[in-house]
């Protein structure tokens, strides 16, 4: 069986970033992902939504910052395992004679029967398996993929269309942005009376032809085979009004599990990882970084999860190679990947 250097578990942006610096250290890397494709939530959740917080980039659709990520990443020709998730963890001894090499290494199995071997393993699960939050109404759930939903896969099918979105966070006001150009109309409403989300985003969309509603919620959903009209009620008044839609964007956010990870012995704090400086988890050989993680000061953004990435690689590579230094070097010093232009 194959051993690798380090397995990278998780192909979202801060995952494929590990993967890209993992090759510039010459280290023999595998990425492991749940999903069926590499790109985690900038691909699964919101790809046709802009991002304006990635270095370089005064703008940026999830879709093409994620393609971006993967060409880079697969530079080096990393082993890619897809839709399989982490079912075990084992800690064994190293009987191999491979000089300089740590004297554990781990084994995972994975749902599909797999089994993989790894000096070191990173940690870049986001918030781990998610789930979107569902409206607590049962006609919700009928009209559900006929008219109500939670991603927006491809915007272009609101063209046109008389849209609701529900929710008060940053990808409800967003999406209300982002669409207000594509939909004929858009009401947002929010059952409190402030919303939780940038700053700078709240003003644009208090500024765009959105009709926001607050504090607002769903009543009741009505319609034959697809979403016609929505009931919707003001919590503090009790006033209801009727509106007519084509489509219900829900926005309600997400239920995360790391699932079997959080039985590998890890510091788990309300249900992050632990870490050092150095990406290092309590658990010796094993780093973290991105969204799951926590240490004094944390910020769960991509751009931060670019860096903790490179962090946690660069100091695996040492556990691997004690000879080696964590310092990296600059990468314009170095020779370009094989095959890049």
């Amino acid at each position: 069986m194959d051993r690798y250097d380090i397995t990278i578990i998780g192909g979202g942006p801060t995952g494929l970033f590990a993967a890209f610096y993992a090759g510039l250290r010459g280290m023999k890397t595998k990425i492991i992902d749940a999903l069926p494709q590499l790109g985690g939530q900038l691909i699964a959740l919101y790809p046709e939504k802009y991002i304006y917080d990635v270095a370089g980039f005064p703008k940026v659709l999830a879709k093409d910052l994620a393609q971006n990520l993967i060409d880079q990443a697969l530079q080096y020709n990393p082993t890619v395992h897809l839709g399989a998730k982490i079912t075990d963890m084992r800690i064994l001894e190293n009987q191999l004679e491979d000089e300089g090499k740590p004297s554990q290494y781990f084994e995972l199995d994975t749902e599909d029967g797999s089994t993989h071997q790894s000096y070191s393993i990173l940690l870049t699960i986001g918030i781990g398996a998610f789930a979107p939050r569902k409206l607590k109404l049962e006609d919700a759930e009928r009209f559900e993929g006929k008219g109500v939903e939670y991603f927006v896969k491809d915007k272009t099918k609101f063209g046109n269309k008389r849209l609701l979105i529900v929710g008060g966070g940053d990808s409800a006001v967003d999406w209300g942005l982002h669409l207000h150009d594509v939909a004929q109309s858009i009401t947002l409403i929010h059952r409190r009376d402030r919303f939780r989300a940038h700053e700078d985003s709240v003003k644009k969309l208090f500024d765009s032809p959105v009709d926001i509603k607050i504090p607002y919620e769903v009543k009741a959903i009505e319609g034959n085979d697809h979403v016609e009209k929505v009931a919707i009620f003001n919590n503090q008044s009790k006033d209801r009004e009727e509106i007519p839609v084509d489509y219900i964007l829900l926005n309600l956010g997400f239920i995360a599990n790391i699932g079997k990870i959080k039985e590998w012995g890890l510091n788990i704090v309300k249900g992050d990882i632990e870490v050092t400086s150095k990406m290092e988890t309590n658990v010796t050989g094993i780093y973290a970084a991105g969204d799951i993680v926590t240490y004094p000061g944390k910020l769960k953004l991509i751009a931060t999860g670019f860096g903790e990435a490179a962090t946690a690689v660069n100091n695996a590579k040492t556990h691997i190679d004690p000879s080696a230094k964590a310092f990296p070097g600059h990468s314009s010093d170095m020779e370009a990947p094989p095959g890049s232009k």
